[in-house]
């Protein structure tokens, strides 16, 4: 059964419901796998957000495994270099723990090269293999000006080259037609915006979930640096656009223009 390890800050509801669509996919035999561990960069008292999550973790009676990043940089007396620090901790803290793979679900720091080759990291990143790096605002704006035809994400392997890890699975869609063609035609860029978000994130959670599931059943193995399917052979990424469409029941109408 595949072990898996679980980053997330938990900053938000979204990191509620991806832990719970994960471990509701887990329970009904979707997802041959079990947590192994939950870490958190937050600790107890810092947010309610996180604190709600901690408590959703506890629900499930998953190990949580807690390490502040902001009071471990404050703790420091010279801050420089303290992310490799922090990793270090952070990876002493979970060592214990045997996990298989590690999915980052909103954890909201960037990792250091020797946490990447000690465990086996993947990370959901809001674009289409080779598309735009960076953050998910970052990526459809740079999609907007170059007038892009599609966009996506991806689930990739978490190598020391931000966004450019080897790629396990992808989805993609047309934002070239309707119903974002209105918003291209009247130069509605924020509405356009807001609007492919709206499709992308829509996609998020099944792409997690298949994937996970995929990986679990085998029909996706990481060997070393390289992603293979069932025979061993290597991939350049599973697309899994038409299973997260019909996952995902994509019917998301087209925005007011004064969104």
């Amino acid at each position: 059964m595949l072990k898996i390890g679980w980053f997330s800050t938990g900053r938000d509801e979204a990191a509620r419901q991806l832990l719970q669509a994960v471990q509701d996919s887990i329970h009904g035999g979707g997802i041959r796998a079990r947590l192994a561990f939950v870490f958190s960069n937050r600790e107890p008292g810092e947010s309610t957000e996180s604190d709600s999550f901690f408590e959703l973790v506890h629900t499930y009676g998953l190990p949580l495994v807690c390490l502040s990043s902001r009071k471990f940089k404050a703790s420091l007396e010279q801050t420089e270099g303290w992310r490799v620090k922090y990793d270090r901790e952070a990876s002493k803290r979970i060592r214990g723990f045997s996990s298989d793979i590690v999915f980052f679900a909103g954890f909201m720091l960037i990792i250091g090269g020797e946490l990447c080759q000690e465990y086996r990291i993947i990370n959901l990143h809001p674009a289409v293999p080779g598309g735009p790096i960076g953050t998910w605002q970052e990526v459809i704006w740079k999609l907007i000006r170059d007038r892009a035809k599609e966009a996506g994400a991806m689930i990739h392997l978490v190598t020391p080259e931000l966004d450019r890890g080897p790629v396990i699975s992808y989805c993609s869609f047309p934002i070239n037609g309707d119903p974002f063609l209105q918003y291209w035609d009247n130069g509605d860029a924020q509405a356009l915006f807001h609007l492919i978000r709206q499709h992308e994130l829509a996609r998020e959670f099944p792409l997690i979930i298949l994937t996970l599931r995929a990986i679990s059943q085998g029909e996706i193995s990481i060997k070393g640096n390289k992603v293979v399917d069932a025979r061993g052979r290597s991939i350049g990424g599973q697309n899994l656009s038409m299973a997260v469409d019909k996952a995902a029941k994509i019917s998301i109408p087209s925005l007011s223009a004064d969104v």
